[in-house]
């Protein structure tokens, strides 16, 4: 669509941001519906078809108001693209768009405005309220994160304001996503003097509404759930919660759109990792109920494969490749693309160099043959003999060492690299959280790709996937399940000469990086100092690397990424 150059001056005519308006006549409505929706950042086309599309389902099924989540105009996290103010310019015309497609019922919707102060950021994070055609309220967002992968305050200025909507006799107490994070009592630390849902309540909400982005990671969907049910039941209210969906960068977005009602129970729940349309009858307090997935392996599993699958589709990709070493993390990634592309879409290949065991060669074939995808085997001895060659007059009379292992993982991730340039697929990156955190890994070898699909999962969590896998499919062949976990770039070796056991090693790493734990609290669950420390050394050392790396699909509380941002040069150490 063509923004013509005074369109934002006719929005602020056409749709202004502060309108009082008297209770719409009518009936008190009865049917709200949750739009958890998949937008794609910055296709303002594409996502208001979407919003359409949802508004036109839930008009054929009974649907009086329709909710969609945070930015769900934009998509979100659109980032710097708001330093640019042409990108917001071009949303607003898709104002007009929801608007007529919101004749005869009530549409929220996330998007971003001007801030037309003439001081603070640029910017609004705001939800726009629509009623028969008309925009009859924008509301903007009180709390804005600034931590962990949150930087809201660098774009938007926040409201003071506590807005309630009178609705079809009902008056909707609007928030966004961080808006609700306030309950002190649940909370580790509260974040905010402001309580924008107190202010609600004492104004006479009836019903609580909050628009969410709120990324997935493990455990957070039943957390997030307490914090609701306790609004509803302080509040006196039912509490619609509705959650973006699907990967967007390094994030996942779990949706599960929630209602819970002022018992305190959950009424209406939208789907895990899939777009949906929940619907809930105020009135009757009763909802849609979609299962939910209880078990965390699984939990991460969804994840992982819509996180995937949507990464490589946004960026314009349809087809990924991957090193199969016979092992099982390469084993897990290969699975996860198989679900989220289809084995049309996944070429594996095998890269065997002079120190490879024979039986993973053939594990590699074997996963390869079960999971149906293309499989190729590109050895890499002569390569490696040649390298050496090349570099003998500058290494002679130099022993053997870590040189020559990653002389061999950087030939691997040559040839996987040369493929995706010929063949246009996206390489994927196999390495997992606990091998990244250390540093054991290859700077432009195994840490090579487009994707890190498992950087931020544990090596014990890898396996928990693979037997997740197997319970569903038996893809995975049961000696990589069972061999000891190794690299293959000298003889005999295993990941335990150089690591610490992964149970021990992960239990040490959730704790220093996850849980932001001393040394000494460490040291206080039971774990030897000098383990403890040596661990932290090599965290702390390998800073350079993991800046190197590529997106990490995050599914912890802490992954390594835009949420932890450490410097690469210090001096601090911890005794």
């Amino acid at each position: 669509m063509t923004v013509p150059a005074h369109w934002y001056e006719f929005c602020l005519m056409c749709f202004p941001v502060r309108v009082a308006i008297p209770d719409i006549d009518g009936e008190p409505f009865m049917k709200i519906f949750l739009a958890q929706m998949n937008p794609l950042i910055g296709d303002f086309d594409g996502n208001a078809r979407k919003i359409t599309a949802f508004i036109q389902e839930a008009r054929s099924r009974g649907g009086d108001v329709v909710i969609f989540p945070e930015l769900a105009l934009t998509g979100y996290p659109p980032r710097d693209l708001l330093d640019r103010p042409a990108f917001v310019r071009a949303s607003l015309p898709y104002w007009d768009v929801l608007a007529q497609a919101s004749r005869g019922m009530s549409v929220l919707c996330g998007a971003v405005c001007f801030n037309e102060e003439s001081r603070g950021k640029p910017l609004h994070n705001a939800a726009l309220f629509f009623h028969d055609g008309v925009l009859t309220s924008v509301v903007k967002k009180r709390l804005l994160p600034t931590y962990d992968v949150f930087d809201e305050d660098r774009y938007f200025e926040p409201s003071r304001d506590a807005v309630v909507i009178p609705c079809s006799g009902r008056r909707l107490g609007i928030t966004i996503c961080e808006d609700i994070w306030t309950e002190a009592d649940y909370l580790p630390r509260p974040l905010y003097r402001m309580n924008p849902v107190r202010k609600l309540s004492d104004a006479g909400m009836d019903v609580l509404i909050n628009i969410a982005a709120s990324p997935y990671h493990m455990g957070k969907a039943a957390w997030v759930g307490e914090l609701l049910r306790r609004h509803a039941v302080s509040c006196g209210v039912p509490v619609v919660y509705v959650n973006q969906v699907g990967g967007n960068d390094e994030l996942i977005f779990q949706g599960r759109s929630m209602v819970w009602n002022f018992r305190g129970q959950c009424v209406a729940r939208a789907a895990d990792f899939a777009e949906d349309l929940c619907g809930y009858d105020l009135d009757r307090d009763v909802g849609d109920l979609r299962p939910a997935i209880e078990d965390s392996a699984e939990e991460v599993l969804e994840a992982l494969v819509l996180g995937l699958g949507d990464y490589v589709g946004k960026c314009g990709f349809r087809r990924v490749v991957l090193g199969l070493s016979g092992g099982i993390d390469s084993a897990v990634t290969a699975c996860i693309a198989r679900l989220a592309l289809g084995s049309e879409n996944v070429l594996g290949i095998a890269m065997p160099g002079p120190f490879n065991a024979p039986e993973s060669l053939e594990d590699a074939k074997n996963l390869a043959a079960a999971l149906g995808i293309s499989f190729a085997v590109l050895p890499i001895d002569a390569l490696f003999d040649g390298a050496c060659r090349v570099l003998e007059p500058l290494f002679r009379d130099k022993p053997w060492d870590v040189t020559e292992e990653n002389i061999q993982a950087r030939l691997r991730g040559l040839l996987l690299m040369a493929v995706s340039n010929k063949l246009g697929h996206m390489v994927l990156n196999t390495g997992n959280k606990s091998e990244l955190a250390v540093g054991y890994c290859t700077l432009y070898g195994d840490m090579n790709g487009g994707l890190s699909v498992l950087g931020d999962v544990p090596k014990t969590l890898v396996y928990a996937l693979a037997a997740v896998i197997n319970r569903r499919r038996g893809w995975i062949p049961r000696r990589i399940l069972e061999k000891a976990p190794s690299a293959e770039l000298r003889p005999n070796q295993k990941d335990q000469d150089s690591l610490p056991p992964y149970e021990v090693l992960d239990a040490i790493l959730k704790a220093y990086v996850e849980e932001r734990k001393s040394v000494a609290d460490i040291c206080a669950h039971g774990w030897r100092k000098e383990l403890v420390q040596a661990v932290v050394r090599r965290v702390d050392g390998n800073e350079y690397k993991r800046r190197q790396a590529p997106p990490v699909l995050r599914v912890t509380s802490k992954a390594f990424g835009s949420g932890r941002r450490y410097p690469i040069a210090h001096g601090y150490r911890e005794d």
